[in-house]
């Protein structure tokens, strides 16, 4: 049985843990890695370079409103998109490990899991902007 007294500190913990998570990879591209970095980086997949952009400004923007809790269920559900994407087009063939050369799907496949639970969850404690519930 869930316990509904923490149940919202429960999602505060992963909303916390996976919006620092998202920040920390976003701003990683874009001071980093450079955005023209990234843009390349997703070239040398066969992707476009501006879904390189895109996800950057995803993981910061994404990052900041799980971190504020800003309509979670719909930040959290945007970001598996970016996650599917990492584990297809990057990680796929460096097999399940994260700790393969390369690293595994096993991580990518964990957040995206998260994400999910977040979606189900909902905003938890102390959320700046919670959805309504019907």
């Amino acid at each position: 049985m869930i316990d509904l007294k923490t149940a919202p500190y429960a999602a505060l913990l992963l909303r916390l843990t996976t919006g620092v998570l998202f920040l920390v990879h976003g701003l990683t591209k874009l001071l980093v890695f450079t955005p023209a970095g990234t843009a390349g980086f997703f070239n040398s997949l066969g992707l476009p370079g501006w879904m390189g952009y895109l996800t950057m400004i995803a993981e910061i923007a994404g990052g900041i409103a799980l971190i504020l809790g800003i309509a979670t269920r719909l930040v959290s559900a945007a970001l598996i998109l970016p996650l599917l994407g990492a584990i297809v087009f990057a990680h796929a063939g460096a097999g399940f490990g994260w700790t393969n050369a390369g690293g595994g799907w096993e991580y990518p496949a964990m957040w995206a899991l998260v994400q999910a639970a977040l979606v189900l969850l909902g905003d938890g404690a102390y959320a700046l902007y919670p959805l309504k519930s019907k």
